[in-house]
């Protein structure tokens, strides 16, 4: 009887871990590599989608507002 409950926990744990993964490797503020890139945030397009979900947003369809450092 505790089968399920172990299955649902073990799927919860496994998904926060992948989620903490996928925020510390794809997201523009965390930067691992100081040497190559140390401001990774500075070269992305505002056609680049790096929210995990948007509603109602098209990237494609966005024009780059601001100047080039």
């Amino acid at each position: 009887q505790l089968i399920p409950l172990f299955v649902i926990i073990g799927s919860g744990g496994v998904g926060a871990g992948l989620y903490l993964m996928r925020l510390a490797m794809f997201n523009p503020e965390v930067s691992w590599d100081k040497k190559n890139n140390p401001e990774p945030w500075n070269k992305l397009s505002p056609s680049d989608q790096y929210k995990f979900y948007s509603v109602n947003v098209d990237y494609s369809r966005l024009k780059k507002d601001r100047p080039d450092f």
